[in-house]
Protein backbone atom coordinates (compact mmCIF):
# COMPACT_ATOMS: atom_id res chain seq x y z
CA UNK A 1 0.00 0.00 0.00
CA UNK A 2 1.99 3.47 -1.02
CA UNK A 3 0.92 6.65 0.72
CA UNK A 4 -1.51 8.77 -1.28
CA UNK A 5 -0.14 11.88 -2.67
CA UNK A 6 -1.33 14.23 0.14
CA UNK A 7 0.13 12.21 2.41
CA UNK A 8 3.56 13.14 0.98
CA UNK A 9 5.77 15.95 3.15
CA UNK A 10 6.19 18.86 1.20
CA UNK A 11 9.30 20.83 1.24
CA UNK A 12 8.52 23.23 3.73
CA UNK A 13 7.85 20.38 6.23
CA UNK A 14 10.80 18.81 5.67
CA UNK A 15 12.93 21.98 6.42
CA UNK A 16 10.87 22.43 9.78
CA UNK A 17 11.65 19.37 10.92
CA UNK A 18 13.84 18.33 14.15
CA UNK A 19 17.30 17.30 14.31
CA UNK A 20 16.21 12.93 13.80
CA UNK A 21 12.32 12.11 12.54
CA UNK A 22 10.24 8.72 13.54
CA UNK A 23 9.88 6.37 10.79
CA UNK A 24 6.55 7.46 10.09
CA UNK A 25 8.05 10.42 8.87
CA UNK A 26 10.72 9.56 6.88
CA UNK A 27 9.09 6.93 5.28
CA UNK A 28 6.69 9.54 4.28
CA UNK A 29 9.40 12.07 3.01
CA UNK A 30 10.10 8.98 0.53
CA UNK A 31 7.07 7.99 -0.01
CA UNK A 32 6.44 4.44 1.11
CA UNK A 33 4.38 2.81 3.83
CA UNK A 34 5.48 1.49 6.83
CA UNK A 35 5.55 -2.23 5.90
CA UNK A 36 7.65 -1.06 3.10
CA UNK A 37 10.09 0.93 5.29
CA UNK A 38 10.88 -2.04 8.08
CA UNK A 39 10.89 -4.55 5.23
CA UNK A 40 14.24 -2.26 4.17
CA UNK A 41 15.56 -1.85 7.12
CA UNK A 42 15.37 -5.73 8.21
CA UNK A 43 17.35 -5.97 4.57
CA UNK A 44 19.88 -3.15 5.41
CA UNK A 45 18.97 -1.20 2.39
CA UNK A 46 16.61 1.70 3.86
CA UNK A 47 17.73 4.85 1.73
CA UNK A 48 19.35 6.13 4.66
CA UNK A 49 20.57 5.44 7.97
CA UNK A 50 18.09 4.73 11.29
CA UNK A 51 19.05 4.70 14.73
CA UNK A 52 16.74 1.93 17.06
CA UNK A 53 15.85 3.64 20.19
CA UNK A 54 14.68 0.88 22.47
CA UNK A 55 12.16 -1.15 19.80
CA UNK A 56 11.27 2.03 17.61
CA UNK A 57 14.03 3.56 14.85
CA UNK A 58 14.83 7.01 14.76
CA UNK A 59 16.05 8.77 11.61
CA UNK A 60 19.03 12.12 11.07
CA UNK A 61 17.05 14.86 9.97
CA UNK A 62 20.04 15.87 8.22
CA UNK A 63 20.53 11.94 6.37
CA UNK A 64 17.27 11.74 5.35
CA UNK A 65 17.68 15.53 3.42
CA UNK A 66 21.07 13.96 1.98
CA UNK A 67 19.44 10.55 1.15
CA UNK A 68 16.18 13.02 -0.63
CA UNK A 69 18.57 15.44 -3.06
CA UNK A 70 18.76 17.95 -0.02
CA UNK A 71 21.81 19.52 0.50
CA UNK A 72 20.99 23.22 1.23
CA UNK A 73 18.58 24.40 3.16
CA UNK A 74 16.78 27.33 1.15
CA UNK A 75 17.11 31.11 3.13
CA UNK A 76 13.46 32.93 3.27
CA UNK A 77 13.54 36.76 2.69
CA UNK A 78 10.86 37.08 5.66
CA UNK A 79 13.35 35.26 7.42
CA UNK A 80 16.29 37.69 6.83
CA UNK A 81 14.28 40.16 7.64
CA UNK A 82 13.63 39.21 10.96
CA UNK A 83 17.11 38.30 11.78
CA UNK A 84 17.96 41.75 10.60
CA UNK A 85 15.27 43.58 12.97
CA UNK A 86 16.71 41.30 16.02
CA UNK A 87 19.68 42.62 15.33
CA UNK A 88 18.74 45.67 15.18
CA UNK A 89 16.74 45.57 18.36
CA UNK A 90 18.96 43.97 20.54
Amino acid sequence: MSPQRHDLLSFGEIFALPVSVDLRTAARAFGMCMGTAYRLIGLGTFPCRTVRVGHRHRVPTTELMRALGIEEVPVHAEDLAQGIALTLFD
